[in-house]
């Protein structure tokens, strides 16, 4: 496949994620709720979380306002943790959060469609909205007792 036509899948995947969030809405029951916001921009996350007793996150869903590649990272994160337990969680969000960086990573099969972020590298400015619902995951499971949790990301994180 051409360059071009590589470059052309990956804008449709988060476009399509963008316009067509994953796990999009109110978790009807949650044990934990995490608001995100970058007050650089004005991306708002809120990220709701069922984790059972094993620490598997059950279910995942998110609302808020962003951009494209703040929303379609939060819904690209939503299809790749769900079902996973939070190491497994923490360790896709370090591997993501590497990826948006430029750097080589060893888990981007496990990323899934988020692994085409991956272009976002080239754009620093933009490193803070793809990671924004990450960052709210990592809260989460820094925080596993704390129920809500409301923040603004740090600007030198």
């Amino acid at each position: 496949m051409a360059l071009s036509k590589l470059d052309n899948l990956y804008r449709q995947v988060i476009l399509d994620h963008s316009s067509y969030p994953h796990h999009h809405g109110k978790l009807s029951t949650s044990n934990q709720q995490i608001e995100l916001n970058n007050p650089t921009c004005g991306d708002v996350i809120q990220l709701q979380l069922a984790i059972d007793e094993e620490g598997i996150i059950q279910d995942i869903a998110f609302e808020g306002h962003g951009c494209s590649i703040s929303t379609a990272s939060a819904s690209m994160m939503t299809d790749a943790v769900i079902g996973k337990t939070l190491a497994q969680a923490q360790e896709l969000s370090e591997a993501f959060s590497q990826l948006v960086q430029g750097k080589t990573i060893t888990l981007e099969d496990e990323l899934g469609d988020a692994s085409m972020l991956s272009g976002v590298a080239k754009f620093p400015a933009r490193i803070k909205c793809a990671t924004l619902a990450w960052k709210a995951l990592d809260k989460a499971i820094e925080n596993p007792n704390q129920t809500t949790i409301t923040e603004e990301i740090k600007h030198e994180e």
